[in-house]
């Protein structure tokens, strides 16, 4: 078996992201963990968690094996392949997810230390998913093609690796439903009873939902968003290949560059993580942004010595110049910081979007919600016109007004690329968020001294603005993912396939492919509001039949709500986890490829809108509320607080469940195309 100097190189950096993110989970794991109580709450939500997590991967299970059994009628290799990437995804978010946990309480001990104790522990507890995401999706993909090749002839090889991405892409679409209705149905039904009934903080262990409240945090916002971007990273890596080996040819070198700049970014990635750290001016955010600007200028830098070094090699297509491959890859971090950027300006308490909100809850929840709703269709532009401007010029580097479509779809593949090559830090910065809404939990429930909430309060706040940048990056990354795996699919028949709006079959394709991401929105929103209820039914007859709970004399059945949240969680994903792959393949084989192109294009647009407007409008809804919170219109309990707390919960299934599902939903679809591409033919 051959090794290319990129391949051998891609899966050294793959191992050294896994081996690396190891160590770190041994050093979190290490540390102390607190006191006995606190210890015992933490093990609740470990074991939860952990409980959840294995009956949502025993459903998926039975659904990946038949799926399996079925792609063999495509190939050996597509089924194995499928099964390596649902596996791989699925081990990401499982092994990521069992350190969370592990170390919400250790920053909560950290937080006796003061400030800088706890962001170290919690960002590197959230660095250990980054780095597992990447490490593992680079080694599926330069693993899995290294030894298909071998012993496959080269097309079965990239057949093999649109199987691969099938599966990560069905882990993540289960991963992120399931894991959006749990932490949602358990957040409303603890603020609805917590908060406006009963009058009681958010994390009050008189609360019979606040361990599910909790455990959610993790299975949402940690296991969910690992599965997401584990799935787009390895999808966008595989459609970037296989445009390659469309428009240069299966034995171009073209075809693994894009896994020399995954590895490229891993080491960027890692070095990034030590400069996370509090300056003298203990501004939270800006340490967090410090590791992600390290990360993107070596990558930036790297990415100029590789691109010199790639045209050098002998029958390497000089598609384009080194500074055009340079400038290409560079568009894709600019994204990334323009994403991010966007992101948090729509959903910070430090900028007018969410003061406009907070100060729209003074005059009552109605007007709370209409501003909530305003905001969140105006976050969609900026976001947008970004993506616009960074695909029109990576097409101009690629050639692709001058006579090069081939090489101008690619550069935005490559660009694409680039993006999704700052996963690991992201993701690490990610995952931080329920880390320390957790610590703040336990400090609570633990009845910590004040001293530990202060510390824990701000990590918190700044948690709810990294979850939401990090899923503005989620779906910027996705949109372009989906354009390029739409690129794939448009050049696979071996003929100009034209999609021309003066086709009926074209017209319905993107009828159809418009409307999926608010059938599928609708469908999760449903499911979060039917579990929600049994969760509000369930605390509210604790309060009414267990006597002592308020007076701190008895303690609530957490178990139940966890229970209950656990079995809606799982029975609610099947429809709308399988909608996306059910589509395609109706819609091809019964009304033809043009339809199935017009539907890819039409779940991309409104998915693309769709996503946005509700992920950044709940991120501002609920940050408008912590607003109030932290002293403004009255704060606590005053009426501008209670009509906060409605928009809040408006915004929960918005920002965290359905909102962040469209972004597999999206790919989901794309990629089963490109899989029935040779039963189309």
């Amino acid at each position: 078996m051959e090794l290319s100097q990129i391949l051998m190189f891609a899966l050294v950096c793959g191992a050294l992201s896994v081996v690396y993110a190891l160590f770190t989970a041994a050093w979190v794991v290490k540390l102390p963990a607190g006191s006995e109580r606190m210890q015992m709450i933490s093990d609740a939500i470990h074991e939860g968690a952990k409980a959840f997590l294995n009956r949502e991967y025993k459903t998926v299970a039975v659904v990946a094996v038949v799926l399996a059994g079925a792609l063999t009628y495509l190939g050996k290799y597509v089924a194995l392949g499928f099964l390596i990437g649902a596996i791989g995804s699925a081990l990401a978010g499982y092994i990521g997810m069992m350190v969370t946990v592990r170390a919400n309480v250790r920053t909560a001990e950290a937080a006796k230390a003061g400030l800088d104790s706890a962001l170290k522990v919690a960002f590197r507890g959230g660095s250990v998913t980054g780095l597992m995401v990447v490490g593992l999706g680079l080694l599926s993909i330069a693993g899995y093609y290294v030894i298909v090749k071998s012993i496959a002839p080269i097309d079965e090889a990239f057949h093999a690796l649109v199987g691969l991405g099938f599966g990560c892409s069905l882990m993540s679409v289960f991963a992120r439903i399931a894991g959006g209705i749990y932490t949602k149905a358990a957040d409303v039904g603890a603020d609805l009873v917590g908060k406006v009934e009963a009058g009681i903080p958010e994390d009050d262990p008189r609360n019979a939902a606040v361990i599910a409240d909790n455990v959610g945090d993790n299975v949402g916002d940690c296991a969910g968003m690992a599965a997401d971007l584990y799935e787009t990273y390895v999808v966008t890596v595989v459609a970037a290949m296989l445009l390659a080996k469309t428009v240069y040819g299966p034995k171009s070198l073209w075809v693994e560059f894009p896994l020399l700049i995954g590895g490229v970014s891993i080491l960027a990635s890692i070095i990034g993580t030590f400069f996370v750290r509090l300056g003298k001016s203990q501004y939270i955010m800006g340490a967090l942004y410090k590791g992600l600007a390290v990360s993107a200028i070596l990558a930036a830098i790297a990415f100029y010595f590789i691109s010199q070094w790639f045209l050098k090699l002998p029958n390497v297509q000089p598609a384009f110049t080194p500074m055009g491959v340079f400038l290409t890859a560079v568009i894709g971090v600019i994204l990334t910081g323009l994403i991010v950027m966007i992101t948090e300006y729509f959903t910070s308490k430090s900028f007018k979007p969410v003061q406009h909100i907070a100060a729209s809850s003074v005059t009552g929840h109605a007007t709370n919600i209409i501003a909530g709703l305003a905001v969140s269709m105006k976050s969609t532009g900026p976001p947008v016109i970004a993506i616009s401007a960074a695909i029109i010029a990576a097409y101009y580097l690629g050639g692709g007004f001058s006579g090069s479509p081939g090489g101008g779809l690619f550069a935005i593949a490559l660009s694409a690329v680039s993006m999704l090559s700052m996963t690991g830090i992201v993701v690490a910065i990610d995952s931080y968020g329920p880390i320390t809404d957790n610590a703040g939990g336990i400090a609570e429930m633990a009845e910590l001294p004040d001293s530990v909430r202060a510390v824990t309060d701000p990590l918190d706040a700044v948690g709810n603005t990294t979850k939401a940048v990090t899923k503005g990056y989620a779906i910027g990354s996705a949109g372009l993912a989906a354009l390029v795996l739409f690129a794939e699919y448009s050049r696979s028949f071996g003929e100009s396939i034209a999609f021309d709006l003066s086709n009926p079959k074209v017209l319905v394709g993107l009828f159809i492919g418009g409307l999926l991401p608010f059938l599928f929105g609708s469908l999760l929103m449903e499911a979060v509001g039917k579990a929600a209820g049994g969760v509000v039914e369930e605390v509210r007859r604790q309060f009414r039949e267990i006597p002592g709970i308020m007076e701190g004399t008895s303690r609530p059945e957490y178990g139940k709500c966890v229970d209950i949240v656990t079995k809606s969680a799982i029975k609610e994903m099947m429809v709308p986890a399988l909608l996306p792959v059910v589509t395609p393949l109706l819609v091809g084989f019964l009304i033809g490829k043009e339809a199935l192109g017009g539907v890819l294009i039409g779940s991309i647009v409104t998915g693309l809108f769709q996503a946005i407007a509700m992920t950044s409008g709940g991120g501002a809804w609920d940050n408008a509320k912590k607003y109030i919170e932290d002293g403004a219109f009255g704060g606590k309990g005053s009426d501008a607080h209670k009509a906060a707390v409605t928009g809040d919960t408006v915004g929960d299934p918005y920002k965290d469940t359905a909102g962040p599902a469209i972004n597999p939903m999206i790919k989901v679809v794309n990629i089963v195309a490109l899989l029935i591409v040779p039963l189309l033919k």
